[in-house]
C-alpha cells in the first residue's frame, strides 16, 4: 500500500501521451504554450527512472528509520480512527510545504531539488524530472513517526501527495473554479512556482494545499507570463550533469572560500547568498 505510487507510473506515462499527442493534433492557435521537446522530455524521463531506481534502495533506510521512531515512541495513533487520517493528511502536507520551502532555501538542499526546476518547458514530463539524490527529504517526516503514525501510513501520505501533484504539472489546464484555487494547488498555483520571474522566485510550495502559502506569506498568484526554468539555466541534457551539477558548484565555491563561517553559509544560506567581496558564486540559479 506504501508504494501506491509505483502503481500509478503507468498511467503517468499514459496521461503524458495524451497530453503530447494533444500538442500536435489540436491546432492550437494558441503561442503562449510551451509545449514538449523530444529531448527535454528524455531528459525528465531518464531522471525520473534514476530517482525510482535509487528509492528502492533508500526506502529501507527510511522505512527503518520511521520503525525505530514509531517504537520508541510512547504515542501511537489507531488507523481505525477515522480523525487520524484527516490528521495525517494535513500533518503530511505541512511536512512537505517545509521540506519544499527549505529546499529553495538551503543551498544544500537546493542542489537536490535544483533538478526538478531544470526544465525550461512545463509539462506532464516535467513532473517525473526528480532528483537522483532524494536523501534530502527524509528528515521532515521524522516528527510523524514520533508522533505515532504507523511508518505504512507515512509512506502512504508521501505518495498520495506526489500523485496528486503529477497533473498540476501543465499549462493545459488555465484555472479551476476561485474556492478550489482558494484552496487547493493547482495548475495556475504551480506554474508560479516554476518561474524563473523574479516577482514568482520562492513562491507557492504547497503540495496538495495552498492554504500554508497563504499562512505564511509565501503565496503569489500567476499573473505575468511564467518563464520556466532558472534564473540561470544549465543548457544541458546530460541527465548526470542535471543530476550532479550544483553539487559540483557547491563543492567549488566551498573550496576557494577561506574561512570555515563562509563555508557554512554557502552550504545552508540561499542558492544566491554568497560571503562580503567574494567572486561571483557558481550557483546555477534560483527557480
Amino acid at each position: 500500500m506504501a508504494e501506491v505510487l509505483y502503481y500509478a507510473i503507468p498511467f503517468f506515462i499514459l496521461l503524458l501521451v495524451v497530453e503530447f499527442i494533444s500538442y500536435r493534433h489540436l491546432g492550437d492557435e494558441d503561442e503562449d504554450l510551451i509545449g514538449y521537446d523530444l529531448v527535454d522530455t528524455r531528459t525528465s524521463l531518464t531522471m525520473g527512472i534514476g530517482n525510482v531506481l535509487i528509492n528502492v534502495a533508500w526506502k529501507f533506510v527510511v522505512v527503518l528509520a520511521y520503525t525505530v521512531l514509531y517504537e520508541l515512541s510512547p504515542l501511537k495513533l489507531d488507523p481505525s480512527d477515522w480523525w487520524v487520517w484527516v490528521l495525517l493528511f494535513f500533518a503530511d502536507d505541512f511536512a512537505y510545504y517545509w521540506f519544499h520551502r527549505v529546499s529553495h532555501e538551503s543551498r544544500v538542499f537546493w542542489a537536490s531539488h535544483v533538478v526538478h526546476h531544470s526544465s525550461e518547458h512545463y509539462n506532464l514530463s516535467t513532473a517525473l524530472r526528480q532528483t537522483w539524490v532524494p536523501m534530502t527529504y527524509f528528515p521532515f517526516w521524522l516528527p510523524l513517526a514520533m508522533v505515532g503514525f504507523p511508518p505504512w501510513m507515512i509512506l502512504l501520505a508521501q505518495s498520495w501527495s506526489l500523485i496528486y501533484q503529477f497533473w498540476i504539472h501543465t499549462e493545459r489546464v488555465r484555472r479551476l473554479p476561485a474556492p478550489l484555487e482558494a484552496v487547493l494547488n493547482t495548475p495556475s498555483h504551480h506554474r508560479v512556482h516554476h518561474g524563473s520571474n523574479q516577482q514568482y522566485l520562492d513562491k507557492n510550495y504547497g503540495g496538495i494545499l495552498i492554504i500554508w502559502d497563504r499562512m505564511f506569506g509565501t503565496y503569489e498568484p500567476e499573473g505575468e507570463r511564467v518563464r520556466y526554468g532558472l534564473t540561470k539555466n544549465i543548457a544541458t541534457h546530460n541527465p548526470f550533469r542535471v543530476a550532479f551539477h550544483e553539487y559540483v558548484a557547491l563543492w567549488h565555491d566551498i573550496r576557494r572560500s577561506p574561512t570555515w563561517r563562509d563555508r557554512i553559509g554557502l552550504v545552508f544560506h540561499g542558492p544566491g547568498w554568497q560571503p562580503d567581496d567574494a567572486p561571483p558564486i557558481e550557483s546555477s540559479s534560483r527557480g
